[in-house]
């Protein structure tokens, strides 16, 4: 009898760890950040035409508004951009690099058991494998509960630092900071002399960056369902007692809009293992000084110019 019952235990405990070790889901989520500040400032532009505020406008669109996939198993997920074709002459020169620091690029696998993430991204011509510790948001249970796509979610929230090569994470400066700079360039060039101002002019830089900045803190606010109980998320985005299926930064919303629970069709569920292996802080590094160079050559030119090349 104590045989029978020690065989039946052990066959319970072989089901249960296959079905386990079976289970996989697939999410699709849209993610969607806010320009209206740049086109705000955009359309502020006497330099610019009506034709080539459309045409920003679209390449915006592009890059601010994408979906992705999904695939999850109890412990691990990979998170890719849904691939689409794209026309001739489309994600070229600024906009596409912006645009692989948007949030998209190659496949982004979590390991919530070893707490590691590996991801591949494309950077100026070069391929980069990132492969570094998850990061611990120490998320705070905020107690609010909404429904989402039919399913009960609980509300979280963590504060991190902004990330300084994620362009998503910079913010337009105010109108008047930008006018109260210039407004003190220009009394201060007053009291310099003829040499001195040809000079300024000679050396002045104009980019991107400078009507930008960057807080130095952004709150996550995250919604995740217990029906659901495997600790992953969209992006870099996990450690959660449910699946999280909406995440807000306050400039992007990435929205879970459909769940597959074991689908007929699985998928490998692996790290990439194409490119350079780097840290993240190494990847963040070479961002940072590359993008110091591009503003070192775009030296001495117009702001027409530079909002062209970088997405403005």
């Amino acid at each position: 009898m104590k045989k029978i019952t020690f065989t039946l235990a052990l066959l319970l405990v072989f089901i249960a760890s296959n079905a386990q070790k079976d289970f996989q889901g697939m999410a699709v989520y849209e993610s969607k950040t806010s320009t209206a500040d740049f086109k705000s400032r955009m359309s502020g532009n006497k330099d610019m035409t009506p034709e080539m505020q459309k045409m920003i406008e679209e390449r915006m669109k592009k890059m601010f508004e994408k979906t992705f996939i999904l695939n999850f198993d109890k412990t691990s997920s990979i998170y890719k951009e849904e691939e689409k074709l794209e026309a001739p002459g489309q994600g070229q020169g600024g906009f596409r690099m912006m645009s692989s620091m948007m949030g998209g690029g190659g496949t982004y696998y979590k390991n919530a058991k070893e707490k590691t993430f590996t991801v591949d991204k494309e950077f100026m011509g070069k391929e980069f494998l990132v492969k570094d510790t998850l990061r611990n948001y120490n998320w705070k249970m905020e107690g609010e509960t909404r429904e989402i796509g039919g399913y009960m979610c609980y509300k979280a929230t963590a504060v991190i630092p902004a990330s300084k090569t994620d362009f998503r994470n910079f913010r337009p400066k105010k109108e008047e900071d930008v006018k109260k700079k210039e407004e003190e360039a220009k009394k201060e060039g007053e009291n310099k002399s003829v040499e001195a101002k040809a000079e300024d002019k000679k050396e002045k830089k104009t980019s991107f960056f400078d009507e930008v900045e960057l807080p130095k803190e952004i709150t996550i606010t995250a919604w995740y369902t217990m029906d659901i109980p495997v600790n992953q998320g969209p992006e870099g985005y996990w450690g959660l007692p449910g699946l999280i299926l909406e995440v807000n930064d306050g400039k992007t919303i990435i929205l879970c809009s459909k769940i597959v629970i074991n689908p007929k069709e699985k998928t490998e569920i692996k790290a990439s293992n194409n490119g350079k292996v780097v840290t993240q802080k190494e990847y963040d590094d070479i961002v940072t000084k590359k993008m110091e160079e591009m503003m070192e050559m775009n030296q001495g030119q117009g702001r027409g110019g530079m909002q062209m090349r970088m997405g403005r």
